[in-house]
């Protein structure tokens, strides 16, 4: 049996903010996913799949269709739960993974079937998962998002937003855990997301291709490499990816201990109100991404620098915009703000 390589995630050439955005929610999934809008071939799925390299080992309840966290009973499923009462849970190892949804998906297929016949007959709720169960601790890879029906994303984003997912049919429920990292992507020039989805995205980045003649001839060469031995190209960036790893753990361990004084939240609400953007999940969103991108910089406090580089890849989505004004055109609103508030 051949073995598949994954193109390492710090061979991408470029696209820093991408690379970036995706570390941030594998640090904190709490900031909400991140919608990555774009050309073709500009490294979005090299960079998502390449990203499940750089992950942990997790424990997870043995056995169990959800991999329920042993360790959280608000994590777990009923059948994890039930066990939990009465027996020592036993646990296993993990390696998380990509989990993608086909633009073709129906409603079923992504939050899974309830057999309403057994239910009625034997009292029993059978249960067929959908692509939601088997995003529980994984990543949840959705290419064209923007081509998805509308329901289908609002089913998404609940889920991602509430970590379970509740199926019910005829008055029979049932809800299993569903914490994933949502990652989108989408060409813009095939239609956009309405408004009050782009909002469910915690952070969105807009990436073109690169254009530096050098950094072009160097995917090239990287890219050839890698496809004449992937073996000998992956193992010359295993002490990068190593480096990288360690970065993203010590992280995680920090975040619970970041803090942020009353003067940058205050800016941050300031931003939020000039910008024009609705409700107040910006603002959440922009704390938690500040926070986090303090652990990521190894710093128990966050600065005003953290703050600037949340505001890019949380409110230019967001901000109400006229008919084909593109995103990108928030970026220069956000610093002529800042200058303001200086």
């Amino acid at each position: 049996m051949s073995t598949k390589y994954v193109y390492p995630f710090t061979a991408i050439v470029g696209q820093e903010e991408l690379k970036l955005s995706l570390i941030l929610n594998v640090i904190n999934p709490l900031i909400g996913g991140v919608l990555i809008r774009g050309q073709k071939g500009t490294a979005k799925s090299t960079a998502v799949r390449g990203l499940t390299q750089l992950l942990p080992e997790i424990e997870v309840v043995k056995g169990c269709k959800f991999r329920c966290n042993p360790y959280d009973k608000t994590k777990m499923c009923e059948r994890c739960l039930q066990k939990a009462e009465k027996y020592k849970i036993e646990k296993e190892l993990y390696k998380k993974r990509v989990v993608e949804l086909p633009v073709s998906a129906t409603e079923d297929r992504v939050v899974g079937t309830l057999d309403i016949e057994k239910a009625i007959k034997e009292g029993i709720k059978s249960f067929e998962p959908g692509i939601l169960a088997e995003a529980n601790n994984n990543i949840l890879y959705v290419d064209e998002v923007n081509l998805l029906d509308d329901h289908i994303v609002d089913v998404l984003l609940d889920a991602a937003a509430m970590g379970i997912n509740t199926v019910e049919r005829e008055g029979i429920s049932y809800v299993h855990p569903a914490n994933f990292i949502l990652v989108g992507t989408m060409n813009p020039e095939e239609g956009e997301l309405r408004p009050q989805l782009l909002d469910r995205f915690g952070l969105a980045v807009e990436i073109a291709g690169i254009y530096d003649i050098k950094a072009r001839v160097e995917v090239i060469e990287r890219r050839l490499s890698f496809e004449k031995d992937p073996l000998s190209f992956t193992q010359g960036w295993e002490e990068k990816q190593e480096k990288l790893r360690k970065r993203i753990l010590e992280a995680q361990k920090l975040l619970p201990q970041v803090s942020m004084n009353d003067e940058l939240k205050a800016l941050i609400a300031r931003l939020a109100v000039e910008m024009e953007v609705d409700g107040h999940r910006a603002d959440i969103t922009m704390m938690k991404t500040a926070a986090t991108l303090a652990a990521y910089n190894q710093r128990l406090e966050v600065e005003a620098e953290d703050i600037k580089k949340a505001a890019a890849l949380v409110l230019p989505h967001r901000m109400r915009r006229e008919p084909f004004q593109a995103v990108g055109q928030g970026l220069e609103k956000i610093a002529s703000i800042l200058e303001k508030l200086e």
